[in-house]
Parts: C-alpha cells; sequence; structure tokens
C-alpha cells in the first residue's frame, strides 16, 4: 500500500465555540486531563518548534511539567534549543492526542525560569534522570555511548549518599501563550479549529476553516 492511501476519518467528537472555555488556559487543562485520563500514552508530550537568528526552524519533543502562567519544561541552556531560544524567544507549541482525535497548538514567547523553580524541580527528578543531566553535553558530539555510560557509572559511584548538584547551565523555560488553537478532528476532513487570540489583553475565539 502507498503511504498516500493511508489515512483515517475522525467520527470521535466536535467542537463548537459555545462548547469551549472562554479562558483558553481552562480548556488546556480540560483537554489534558482527559487525555491523561483516557489514558493517551505520554499525554504531556508536547512538539517545540524554535527558530534561529537565521530564520531556520528545528523541532523536538519535550515534556510539560507545570501549567502556572504558562507552559513549563526543562532542558540544557547550551543545546540546540537552549541557544536558538536565545537567539528568538518566540516558540510554537504542539500537542497530538491521536486516541482523542485532538491537537492544540499554542504559540508564545520562552521565558527561563528561576534558578529556584529548577532547582526545586531538578530536586524533584529521579537521581537517574538528575546525573544524565549532569553528564550530558546536550547536543555536543560525542565519540561514543561508551563516553556517557562511563560518566554515568563515575557519578553514581560519587553520589551514593550524597544529592547531586543542578549543573548551572540546566533549567527551565515558560512559554507565556499569546495564540491557542484546538483543533478536534472530524469526518471529511472537515475538522473543528477554534482559536483564542489577544486583544486589548482579553483572548478572542474565532472559528478557522478546516
Amino acid at each position: 500500500m502507498s503511504i498516500a492511501d493511508l489515512r483515517t476519518d475522525y467520527q470521535l467528537g466536535q467542537l463548537s465555540e459555545d462548547a469551549v472555555s472562554s479562558d483558553p488556559a481552562q480548556q488546556f487543562s480540560h483537554w489534558l486531563q482527559q487525555a491523561i485520563d483516557y489514558p493517551v500514552a505520554e499525554a504531556t508530550a508536547m512538539c517545540l518548534s524554535t527558530v534561529n537568528a537565521s530564520g531556520k526552524p528545528s523541532s523536538r519533543i519535550v515534556l510539560l511539567k507545570n501549567l502556572e502562567q504558562g507552559l513549563w519544561f526543562f532542558t540544557h541552556y547550551l543545546s540546540r534549543k537552549g541557544q536558538e531560544i536565545a537567539e528568538n524567544p518566540y516558540a510554537c507549541l504542539n500537542f497530538f492526542w491521536q486516541p482523542l482525535e485532538r491537537q492544540v497548538r499554542i504559540e508564545g514567547k520562552l521565558h527561563k525560569l528561576s534558578e529556584a523553580q529548577s532547582q526545586q524541580y531538578f530536586n524533584s527528578r529521579p537521581l537517574g534522570s538528575r546525573l544524565g543531566a549532569m553528564l550530558s553535553p546536550q547536543s555536543q558530539p560525542i565519540d561514543s555511548r561508551c563516553v556517557l555510560e562511563s560518566a554515568l557509572a563515575d557519578l553514581e559511584q560519587r553520589y551514593q549518599n550524597e544529592a547531586p548538584p543542578k549543573p548551572q547551565d540546566w533549567g527551565g523555560y515558560c512559554l507565556v501563550p499569546d495564540y491557542w488553537e484546538f483543533w478536534q478532528g472530524r469526518p471529511n476532513r472537515l475538522h473543528d479549529r477554534i482559536i483564542y487570540q489577544l486583544d486589548n489583553q482579553q483572548w478572542v475565539k474565532q472559528r478557522l476553516a478546516p
């Protein structure tokens, strides 16, 4: 079968302007909880798209970790994404919850979280994840996987009885939205798309053609 012949006719739900919250953050929280309860695998996984100073985009999957006044994720500041964010703080997030036939797209500006916020989250992570953040020169070339495994073994030995410190170049970002789009799959590709945009600090809803 040709991949051009692969398609799904979405049938599960519908979305109307009257059915969604006036607050897009509340609407997102509602949909996210439904995805978690379903359960959708990796419901907090989101595609983060950034653009460098030359206008070249790149995307990768990161995990949502908080919804306090925006959407939080954590990474190395010297990674490719971190460098691109330093050059251009505007980004887009996309969630795809296939079993529910839903997408959410969110655009906005990224801000670094405070050192205290990053430290608090770092301390909550499993030990292996903390050690991984310490040893990985994220996005940089390495000679082999053995380099990482050897470094991990050394850190496991070193931090048997004490908490590992958070690397200075590791921490969180918060995307503060200025645009939300809620997408519900519908039959015949006539999908429902409801967007929210800021107008004088007020969210205005609008339907888009599929």
